[in-house]
């Protein structure tokens, strides 16, 4: 199955609200919170590309993790943590009704966890200690056709920093990295 497509990125502001959330859902996984946060950048400046419009995206999560991660913001830390966990765990059932086509594809070398080797158990087991560690989160990173092997050392090492703020900025730049590789498929 091919990617979507994307509209011109100069064509955004003329575009209607329902186009903009097919964009955000195509560069991002689905979340009604990434569309209310991100949903008014459309209309509000226009963007000679699609990395503009993620950047601009990222701003906006940047902002809110800044504030999320004040004592008192639990509004905004739901928030935040929503978008965050929109993404799929890494190596979920392929057949699972929650993964997005892009994420198919994405995490198609990493093998589905009911196929049942040792590293898909081992990474089930890395996925349920990361959201221990980090409850609320979901572990993101762009995989960018690295095996399994690679993907949990790199969980292993997060788990091991332990530091939710920078958990935080880079599951955000992952997320970033993804809807820029998604956008780049799409164009």
């Amino acid at each position: 199955m091919s990617s979507p497509s994307l509209p011109e990125a100069a064509s955004l502001p003329s575009l209607p609200p329902a186009a903009h959330i097919a964009i955000l859902n195509t560069l991002f996984e689905p979340s009604q919170h990434l569309h209310d946060l991100a949903g008014p950048l459309f209309t509000q400046q226009p963007f000679s590309s699609y990395q503009d419009l993620i950047d601009a995206v990222k701003g906006r999560l940047a902002a809110l993790a800044g504030s999320a991660t004040q004592p008192g913001n639990n509004d905004d830390a739901r928030v935040l943590y929503d978008i965050l966990g929109s993404h799929p765990r890494l190596g979920a059932s392929r057949s699972a009704s929650h993964l997005s086509e892009s994420s198919r594809r994405e995490q198609a070398n990493l093998a589905s966890p009911d196929d049942g080797d040792n590293e898909a158990d081992q990474l089930r087991k890395l996925n349920a200690e990361y959201e221990e560690k980090f409850p609320g989160l979901r572990y993101v990173v762009f995989v960018n056709g690295r095996g399994r092997d690679v993907i949990m050392q790199n969980m292993r090492e997060r788990i091991q920093r332990g530091d939710l703020k920078l958990e935080i900025q880079e599951t955000i730049q992952a997320m970033c990295d993804i809807a820029n590789d998604r956008a780049s498929k799409a164009l």
